[in-house]
């Protein structure tokens, strides 16, 4: 039988939890949350004990200062119960369950940190503040957990670039690990806002896995075949308000004008179901074309 986790709320709890191991020279390997655990988080766990021999660590914590206005922190979910439980099914060994007041002591930090120009596109335009909210609070968290690595899913792409970004430029030795998007059989990115969605919007939804895998299917025509048969499927289904759908760089830069065929990319997309927004995203591999243009 799997043993359930041991749990902090406090930092002394999590300090004394994790000596031990820092003791033995182990290395931690850490995954972030929000809760909400799905199959795409229990991969994660998975990933960081397939990386790491030392305590894998979990974090269940809803970030207030990644939420703007009007977002949907206070219906955010929240199911303790059945989050400890995929923790326990994945062998995790420490979930640290901090109250707002453990993180933000004093309330609001005085010192963030900021996330340049990458911060400021795609989800930062929509979300101004975001990430942030998001690499304050994580920059935190590795100083509290202190880990050798750590995991975090791809479907969240521009955090994922945005975090190495800052492990790089703020030389934090953190090796961060992106682990593969799970999906639903539908093709559906898994995901906790997918909750929200009622049967006929859950069928809508779809369409976003649909874009992108159409986008990858024409990249051997280049990027702006890529974006513009996600397009074309995209414009199938109603019922989707599209935020934004780009063709970028792996790193989310700009593509040469004509890549070579080999050249890596991703496509990006992020739309409106209802009230439920949901974000997706593929790598691609080109062959020659015209740089796509975002839209």
């Amino acid at each position: 039988m799997t043993a359930s986790p041991l749990l902090a709320t406090t930092r002394e709890e999590l300090a004394g939890h994790l000596d031990p191991a820092r003791r033995d020279g182990e290395a931690v390997a850490f995954v972030p949350t929000m809760g909400a655990l799905h199959d795409g988080h229990a991969r994660l766990m998975q990933v960081a004990r397939e990386r790491s021999t030392g305590p894998v660590v979990v974090s269940i914590f809803v970030n207030p200062l990644q939420f703007g206005v009007g977002e949907d922190l206070d219906r955010y979910p929240r199911p303790l119960e059945e989050d400890l439980k995929v923790c326990e099914r994945e062998g995790v060994d420490i979930v640290f369950l901090p109250g707002v007041d453990e993180v933000y002591p004093g309330g609001d930090p005085q010192v963030t940190v900021e996330p340049g120009p990458l911060g400021t596109v795609l989800e930062g335009a929509v979300r101004p503040g975001h990430f942030r909210g998001v690499l304050t609070v994580v920059a935190k968290l590795f100083g509290l957990v202190r880990p050798g690595i750590a995991v975090f899913g791809q479907k969240d792409y521009q955090q994922l670039v945005l975090v190495r970004r800052m492990v790089r430029d703020l030389c934090l030795d953190v090796e961060v690990v992106g682990a593969e998007t799970q999906r639903e059989p539908d093709g559906l990115a898994l995901s906790s806002r997918n909750s929200y969605l009622d049967a006929a919007q859950r069928r809508q939804a779809t369409v976003l896995s649909r874009g992108l895998l159409a986008a990858r299917d024409a990249a051997g025509r280049g990027p702006e075949a890529a974006l513009e048969a996600a397009r074309t499927e995209l414009g199938r289904t109603s019922g989707v308000e599209l935020d934004y759908l780009v063709v970028t760089d792996p790193e989310l830069g700009e593509l040469p004008p004509d890549p070579p065929a080999g050249t890596a990319g991703r496509i990006l997309v992020a739309g409106r179901v209802g009230s439920t927004r949901l974000i997706d995203n593929l790598p691609l591999t080109f062959g020659p074309g015209p740089l796509a243009e975002s839209h």
